[in-house]
């Protein structure tokens, strides 16, 4: 083998590697929480009495789980700008990743939903809550630590597909690992090292996302 390593020149750029790491951190977290928002609203709108909400939601979450994620980047920061919707790359990736997670969490919170205990509603109404107190006092902390383990899963899948804004030249660290490729040649450097962060990180999260899972009891 001929080919000789030279992680030098990883040490003289590690500091856009973590740049691009925590960038890509960033635009995960930014999409979860905007998915969250999507997947608590459309699961408790499939429990209205009506069934147009259901049958809208069935519709959404049925689109964008069938699509493929890249094609809704690409979509979403070329196609929009043409029918006046212009965002900047990182808007239109996280748009992009929200709306694409939150088809996920859409089922991720129904699941939740169907695992409350009727009883613990019933107790509620009991007690002379609203509605709406029932909702947000009683179901929905029920809610939230059933869907727990699946939401931390989720998370770490959106981290991972972070990589895929690149194709728009989001510098995260895909995009830092691939400029160096190209301008260096040190092909297996380049992506060795941006393969061992991208373990590093999904290791650490997954651990953290452990420990706090323990801190909510289970019912």
């Amino acid at each position: 083998m001929d080919y000789s390593f030279q992680f030098r020149v990883i040490e003289a750029n590690i500091d856009k590697f973590v740049g691009g790491l925590a960038l890509g951190l960033g635009l995960a977290l930014a999409s979860i929480l905007v998915g969250t928002l999507i997947g608590i609203f459309c699961a408790f709108a499939t429990t209205a009495k009506s069934k147009v909400p259901a049958r809208l939601v069935n519709i959404y979450v049925s689109a964008f789980r069938n699509t493929p994620l890249l094609v809704i980047i690409l979509f979403a920061y070329f196609a929009l700008p043409q029918i006046g919707l212009r965002f900047g790359k990182n808007e239109s990736f996280i748009l992009s990743l929200a709306i694409y997670a939150g088809a996920y969490l859409t089922e991720v919170f129904r699941a939740g939903l169907a695992g409350v205990p009727k009883g613990v509603v019933d107790a509620g109404r009991a007690i002379g809550l609203t509605g709406f107190q029932v909702a947000l006092y009683v179901v929905f902390p029920i809610m939230l630590r059933n869907a727990l383990p699946a939401l931390g899963t989720t998370f770490i899948s959106l981290f991972k597909d972070t990589s895929l804004a690149a194709v728009i030249a989001v510098p995260e660290l895909t995009y830092q690992a691939r400029k160096l490729n190209t301008e260096t040649f040190r092909v297996a450097e380049a992506w060795s090292t941006a393969a061992a962060l991208y373990l590093a990180t999904c290791l650490v999260i997954a651990a953290g996302l452990r420990r706090l899972e323990r801190l909510f009891p289970k019912f």
